[in-house]
């Protein structure tokens, strides 16, 4: 049996801080990534947008007298 010393220890804790950094660096943000009724949300903002439906906040600000 291989005697366990600190130098083993700190090697063995070394390697796997490297690997959970290679796996962070691999992981998907899950906010950032779209789904279809996401997709749909974004479809729709641009056909509003394109129809001149939309009101910016600051024609929001002017109709309310900000």
């Amino acid at each position: 049996m291989e005697n366990i010393t600190l130098n083993i220890i700190h090697k063995d804790l070394e390697q796997l801080k490297e690997a959970v950094f290679e796996m962070r660096a691999r992981m998907v943000d899950a906010d950032s990534v779209l789904n279809q009724q996401d997709f749909v949300a974004i479809e729709e903002y641009n056909r509003e947008k394109e129809d001149g439906v939309l009101f910016s906040h600051e024609e929001i600000k002017i109709e309310l007298g900000l």
